[in-house]
């Protein structure tokens, strides 16, 4: 391979300093938004490498046309499955790098400019199933707690958003689940295929859990007894949805009237998916949050959050593995690949 090109070079050194210095100090200290640009980047030289058989020494201004990033996202769409507003995001964190680029080197601004009228994807507007902080505040001050009716469906409510877990697996739950005197308070919860994953519990959940045992299981709880029975049936008769359904409508009808993001055909799915946004918009890893809810798929797991881009953006980083940044200057290697080259990671196929 001949020795690589002074524009290959200049282009693979500009791609080290934007990933390693310029987005750090100017856009985001955020380690998960830094992930977002590198993999968008990432996944565009895989492209030129892989797709269009660009080596290093061919690496040029010309890989950064109109027609090739259009290209790119028919390809990230077509054989990725990459949704509209996925694209939206890589789009997005290449144009950074092209102006970025274009600021640099007055003889690449052109691209930046023809990138910039790239039409974005349109997206599919999707109702949002959550519900935010404040409306589950409502929800949880509506209950009459001065009866033992409105005690239990707080201490039900409760769980089910601390939790994040599906209705028949709360409904499932029995006494011996739960550890609330463990140096960490937890539950194991009975996924499906009879899958065990083990939540833990926040002092308030802790709190309504023992005080709703000690009413209505007394002092000694039997272990084989459901946490949440029907009254019909007792201790060993589990609590229908259908019951639960009722309940929760109507303390959403109360909440509604102080807060109006509580949706009147409320249904207690609605609280695990509200759940698992809320734990990402605190920071958690997507990953985490698969695991919390028992997941299989971390594709699942991202249909259930209804969040802006930027949030899908740091979302769809901590896909990404959590190696060191440190990467070497690559573009003096001229036996290199372009993914190597130019300092990134290598796209798996």
């Amino acid at each position: 391979m001949k020795k690589a090109e002074k524009e290959s070079i200049a282009i693979a050194r500009h791609i080290h300093t934007f990933l390693r210095d310029y987005v750090p100090s100017q856009k985001s200290r955020s380690e998960n938004t830094l992930k977002s640009y590198e993999y968008a980047i990432s996944l565009y030289i895989g492209f030129l490498e892989d797709e269009k058989g660009i080596d290093p020494e061919r690496l040029s201004c010309d890989c950064f046309s109109r027609d090739m990033i259009e290209e790119w996202l028919r390809w990230l769409d077509d054989t990725r499955g990459c949704s509209p507003e996925t694209c939206n995001i890589r789009l997005a964190s290449l144009r950074v790098f092209l102006k970025y680029l274009g600021g640099k080197e007055v003889s690449m601004l052109h691209i930046s400019e023809a990138a910039s009228g790239i039409q974005r994807r349109r997206e599919k507007r999707r109702k949002v199933k959550g519900m935010s902080k404040d409306a589950v505040r409502a929800l949880m001050a509506a209950p009459d707690t001065s009866t033992t009716t409105g005690r239990r469906d707080l201490a039900l409510i409760v769980t089910l958003y601390s939790t994040a877990a599906r209705i028949d697996e709360i409904l499932s739950m029995k006494v011996g689940q739960l550890h609330l005197d463990a140096r960490n308070p937890n539950v194991n919860i009975i996924g499906k295929g009879n899958k065990i994953r083990t939540l833990y519990l926040l002092p308030k959940a802790v709190a309504h859990l023992k005080g709703y045992l000690k009413e209505f299981h007394g002092a000694v709880p039997a272990p084989d007894t459901y946490v949440f029975y029907s009254r019909n049936a007792g201790p060993r008769g589990k609590m229908s949805q259908m019951a639960v359904s009722k309940r929760l409508k109507l303390h959403a009808e109360t909440a509604h009237k102080s807060c109006v993001e509580v949706p009147r055909d409320f249904h207690a799915h609605q609280l695990r998916h509200a759940k698992s946004s809320h734990w990402l918009e605190d920071g958690m890893n997507i990953v985490q949050i698969s695991l919390l809810l028992g997941h299989e798929q971390l594709q699942t797991t991202m249909a259930y959050l209804d969040i802006t881009i930027e949030q899908k953006a740091k979302a769809l980083a901590t896909l990404e593995d959590e190696n060191s940044r440190k990467a070497p200057k690559k573009w003096k290697d001229n036996k290199a690949s372009l993914a190597n080259f130019c300092g990134v990671k290598p796209i798996k196929r």
